[in-house]
Order: C-alpha cells, then sequence, then structure tokens
C-alpha cells in the first residue's frame, strides 16, 4: 500500500464559515485550526500547507464556560534550590 503525499500545486483551498454564537470558544477555535491546517482531508502532508480559509461569525456570541478565572492558580519560583 503506498502513502499519498501531497504537493504545494496541487493543492486546493475552499472557504469554510463557522457560526461562534451558542457554542463554547474552546470548541470553536479547535474546530478552526482542524481545518486551517488541513488535516480534515485525504491527502493531508504534515510538511505541506494543505489547509483551507476559515470566517468565523458571531465570535461576540461565544460561550465561555467554567470559572476558570476565579479558580486559576499561578505559582512562580526562581528555579534555586531553597530560593
Amino acid at each position: 500500500m503506498s502513502t499519498t503525499l501531497a504537493k504545494p500545486a496541487e493543492v486546493s483551498r475552499t472557504w469554510y464559515i463557522l457560526d461562534a454564537e451558542g457554542q463554547p470558544l474552546g470548541r470553536v477555535a479547535a474546530k478552526a485550526a482542524h481545518i486551517l491546517r488541513g488535516k480534515h482531508k485525504p491527502t493531508f502532508t504534515p510538511n505541506v500547507d494543505c489547509g483551507d480559509h476559515v470566517i468565523v461569525i458571531n465570535c461576540a456570541k461565544a460561550v465561555l464556560t467554567g470559572r476558570k478565572l476565579e479558580q486559576k492558580k499561578y505559582y512562580w519560583h526562581t528555579g534555586w534550590i531553597g530560593g
């Protein structure tokens, strides 16, 4: 079985419109990244830019879930022993 590798000249690009209204922000971002990278295509090649164009609409109506701003703790140390 042979592996098909896409060449930059063979890549066809299409436009996608994602509607972010009522959806969690992280899921919309993950879907957009998946399309931009080109992993949804059967001719995906990691070293070739074979992704498509993405337009995200209704970004202001995306849902932010959880209470990460109130619950997240940031730790900082110098890296020195005893410091």
